[in-house]
């Protein structure tokens, strides 16, 4: 699944960068394969998105989230 396709509020660990001109960015940003992240926010027309990672805020174009491909972590029930 790709970062690109989660809603605000999602939950998922990164699996893997794809080939983008801004991966090797991404990655020295924190966005390493087996990071959590958090979706926070969505522009209304999806573009750019917001993601909590390492405890601070990223904010990715949609061409940039779709580069990195993620697993769907399960919600909490306790939230």
């Amino acid at each position: 699944m790709k970062l690109s396709q989660l809603k605000s509020g999602d939950e998922a660990q990164i699996r893997s960068l794809g080939n983008h001109p801004v991966a090797n960015k991404l990655l020295e940003m924190g966005c390493l394969p087996g990071e959590r992240l958090k979706v926070r926010r969505i522009a209304p027309f999806g573009d750019p998105m917001a993601i909590q990672i390492l405890g601070y805020e990223l904010a990715l174009r949609r061409d940039e989230a779709e580069a990195i491909e993620v697993e769907l972590l399960p919600k909490s029930p306790f939230l």
